[in-house]
C-alpha cells in the first residue's frame, strides 16, 4: 500500500478526513516493484481509465434500463461500441477542444447540428448553417473522414 499526502487545490471542499489542508490518497497494489516513485507513478498514468469510466456512465452505463440480464448485456455492448466510437472519432477526425472533451459536451456540440439534410440524384448533402460556432469543426471532420482509407 502506498499513501500519499497532498494538499487540495484551491476551493476543494474538505472532508472530515482531511488534516491541515492536506488530502490523503491510499493506494492498493500488488506489483513487486522495489521502486516507490516508479510504481505511484505507474499507477497516476492509469487514472484515465477512470475518466473513460466517468464518460462511459455519461453514455449510456449508468443505469442498466433492463430486468433481463440478457437485454442488459445487449445494452452494455452498445455502450462499448459507443465509447470506441467517440475515441476514435476525437483520435482521428477532431481536434482541439473537441478532441478532449467529455460525451455530454461532444453530443451538445456536434449532435445538436443546425443543418439540413437533402436528397438529389440519389447523393445525400448535408447543409450546415455558418452561423452555427462549430459548422468548420464538424465539415473538417466529414473531410478527414472522407480522406481516411478504406479497410479491406
Amino acid at each position: 500500500m502506498i499513501v500519499r499526502r497532498e494538499r487540495a487545490h484551491p476551493g476543494a471542499q474538505l472532508s472530515f478526513t482531511d488534516h491541515d489542508g492536506h488530502r490523503f490518497q491510499a493506494t492498493l497494489t500488488d506489483q513487486t516493484c522495489p521502486d516507490i516513485q516508479a510504481l505511484e507513478l505507474h499507477h497516476r498514468q492509469r487514472a484515465h481509465v477512470e475518466d473513460h469510466i466517468r464518460n462511459d456512465k455519461d453514455t449510456g452505463l449508468r443505469n442498466l434500463p433492463f430486468r433481463d440480464v440478457e437485454h442488459n448485456r445487449v445494452w452494455l455492448a452498445l455502450t462499448r461500441i459507443a465509447h470506441d466510437l467517440i475515441v476514435w472519432t476525437q483520435r482521428l477526425l477532431l481536434d482541439g477542444e473537441l478532441a478532449r472533451c467529455e460525451p455530454k459536451r461532444l453530443r451538445y456540440r456536434l449532435l445538436r447540428v443546425a443543418a439540413r439534410l437533402s436528397f438529389h440524384a440519389r447523393a445525400a448533402t448535408l447543409r450546415i448553417h455558418n452561423t452555427w460556432p462549430w459548422a468548420h469543426a464538424l465539415t473538417t471532420a466529414f473531410w478527414r473522414l472522407k480522406a481516411l482509407p478504406a479497410l479491406t
